[in-house]
């Protein structure tokens, strides 16, 4: 779907909710609403495309977005699922390179884009901004180094072991079956497998509608 922006209101949701602003002062949140947009975006939106030269600052702060790339067969690998309150693709914003993925709405959903150019000037100078700007950079590198090893080094039992280990089972409720196999970058018929070796192995027990830990220290063992 092409990009579509649908409804624009110029007043801004208030930005102390996310940690990054908690700390600005009335006049510096002034400034930065001053060149600053909220638009709601419907699901199927595509916010922005891979290639395209970022020239905003993104805060996610409604709705799901999907980050993923096509590879040349035309598959969809999903990088990650944002949700609020959240920044978008900081990293390519700062060095100021097309975006790495394309990004769209899996729900209706909400976003506050500060142009850059302005935040970058008034902002970033200060030092107690920069600090928490990089900080926050910092965390989106671990999370991608996290990503790496988990879909290159380990095979999908230990993935999935991993992955539910990590987040104490709550992606077990959080996510579709389809969205988790995209997370995990394997099939659906394949995470079905998965799923019912680690119901074999004692190490997950079906819960009505999706499963819960069982063993946790089983789960480890299977990707230590």
């Amino acid at each position: 779907m092409d990009k579509k922006i649908y409804i624009k209101d110029d007043k801004m949701t208030d930005l102390r909710h996310f940690y990054f602003f908690e700390n600005l002062s009335d006049e510096q949140l002034t400034t930065i609403n001053s060149f600053a947009t909220r638009t709601k975006m419907l699901k199927g939106s595509i916010l922005f495309y891979e290639k395209e030269q970022p020239k905003a600052l993104t805060l996610l702060i409604d709705g799901t977005l999907k980050v993923y790339k096509t590879d040349l067969k035309n598959n969809e690998i999903v990088m990650h699922r944002f949700t609020p309150m959240a920044f978008v693709a900081e990293m390519a914003v700062l060095e100021g390179l097309p975006y790495p993925a394309s990004a769209v709405f899996e729900t209706d959903g909400e976003v506050i884009q500060i142009d850059f150019e302005r935040f970058k000037n008034e902002f970033l100078n200060d030092p107690d901004i920069a600090f928490i700007f990089f900080k926050s950079l910092s965390k989106k590198m671990r999370y991608l180094e996290s990503v790496i090893a988990l879909n290159v080094v380990l095979d999908s039992t230990a993935r999935l072991a991993k992955f539910i280990y990590d987040t104490d089972g709550e992606a077990l409720v959080k996510y579709k079956h389809y969205q988790l196999a995209e997370h995990l970058h394997m099939t659906p018929e394949t995470l079905s497998r998965v799923f019912k070796k680690l119901l074999k192995l004692n190490l997950l027990e079906k819960d009505v509608n999706s499963y819960k830990i069982k063993n946790k220290e089983g789960l480890q063992a299977l990707f230590d």
